[in-house]
């Protein structure tokens, strides 16, 4: 296998040769025991004639294709959400269209898909109110669901901008979830992965009091909520929160640093998945979550656990920047040709960042073709002036 050479911090380099692929069983059917979400990239199509950081457009071919490597896996698909660069370099516009086109797409092959619905072409300011907010809700969320659609109801922006406090929320949520015609996941993002959701729910300070005035939405609407999804990167904040749900009520967990122990989860309870690291990591993710349907929990953990490292890697600080990791290993897995983003957000992790997810990916086992991968590699670094 051909070296490379990698950098460190500060210049300095080093050789480094990547092991042979290690592959993971093909799926045998659907998951049996935990329902699992990859939410999934966007991949950008790098010869339109238009502005890449305001007017970015996609290739839908790619694009589609890779929902389609998510379906074969067994995954389910959450459609135009963050990691699809949902508000940070994809608008409600490409967005309509995205959800168009991949619903369309999961029936072909009768995929499971849920999709995005937010109030993000309503601007935050000092003049939007609650009714503004509630119109932007029922715009998105018609249209999924006039798609045929299921819904993911997204943390808003402007609702954190106006609400004055606990009792906004709940008016807010419980008038769009009265709407809708089949139960929604909700999704409650952590400010780490959009600082402008900082103090939802009401408390800015105090996970615990904005997790019961989420939970007092939950209950009072228990029959319009499939699940939620929470992605704060605290496990005993999910698992607390799991154990407080209406019977029937999915936690779905979005914690991209815990998720192996809080999918298989313990006596009381597990959480079920939609992850933007099943993206990067999916065929690792249907071998252990096969491995688990059969009871085979040391075949979970040996598949699972050498991710994390990977996963803790690519969702650093800025956290909001994973999806250029993301992004840059669906270019070194030969699911695009190139690594370039919406949003030129390709640039939001350094060459060493890069260089070490490379590693990462190696070690566990996620390369599916090394010597591609090497390759692809060789091109980045020759970008950053490494030849």
């Amino acid at each position: 296998m051909a070296k490379l050479l990698l950098p460190r911090a500060g210049g300095q380099l080093y050789e480094y040769a990547p092991g042979e692929a290690k592959g993971f069983a093909a799926p045998a059917g659907p998951f049996r025991g935990r329902v699992a979400f990859s939410a999934a990239h966007v991949v950008c199509d790098p010869f339109a004639d238009a502005d890449p950081l305001n007017n970015a457009q996609i290739d839908w071919n790619a694009t589609l294709a890779y929902r389609h490597h998510l379906w074969k896996l067994g995954l389910a698909v959450a459609e135009a959400m963050d990691t699809a660069q949902r508000g940070m370099g994809l608008d409600w516009n490409r967005s309509k269209e995205l959800i168009r086109r991949s619903v369309a797409e999961a029936r072909t092959v009768g995929g499971r898909i849920a999709s995005g619905a937010g109030t993000d072409h309503l601007a935050p300011g000092p003049n939007v109110t609650l009714e503004d907010v509630e119109a932007a809700y029922e715009e998105q969320v018609g249209f999924v669901e006039g798609e045929g659609g299921q819904v993911i109801l997204m943390a808003s922006r402007a609702l954190a901008a106006c609400a004055k406090g606990p009792d906004d929320y709940e008016r807010v949520y419980s008038r769009i979830l009265g709407q809708v015609k089949r139960p929604v996941i909700l999704h409650w993002l952590g400010d780490m992965f959009d600082p402008a959701l900082a103090g939802y729910w009401g408390h800015k300070d105090d996970l615990d009091a904005a997790m019961d005035v989420c939970l007092r939405v939950i209950r009072a609407n228990a029959d319009k909520v499939d699940g939620i999804k929470i992605s704060l990167l605290d496990a005993d904040k999910e698992i607390r929160m799991r154990r407080l749900l209406p019977e029937g009520v999915n936690m779905y967990t979005g914690d991209d640093f815990n998720y192996p122990e809080l999918i298989r989860g313990d006596e009381q309870g597990y959480s079920h998945a939609l992850l933007g690291i099943f993206d990067a990591i999916a065929p690792a993710a249907a071998e252990a979550l096969h491995a688990l349907d059969r009871g085979d929990l040391a075949r979970y953990e040996a598949v699972m656990e050498p991710t994390v490292a990977l996963s803790r890697h690519i969702f650093q600080r800025p956290t909001y920047a994973y999806k250029t990791g993301i992004v840059f290993m669906a270019y070194l897995n030969g699911h695009q040709p190139h690594f370039r983003m919406i949003g030129g957000a390709e640039g939001a992790r350094s060459i060493v960042h890069l260089a070490e997810l490379f590693t990462l990916a190696d070690k566990a086992g996620l390369l599916a073709d090394p010597e591609l991968a090497v390759q692809r590699m060789n091109r980045v670094l020759a970008v950053a002036g490494i030849v």
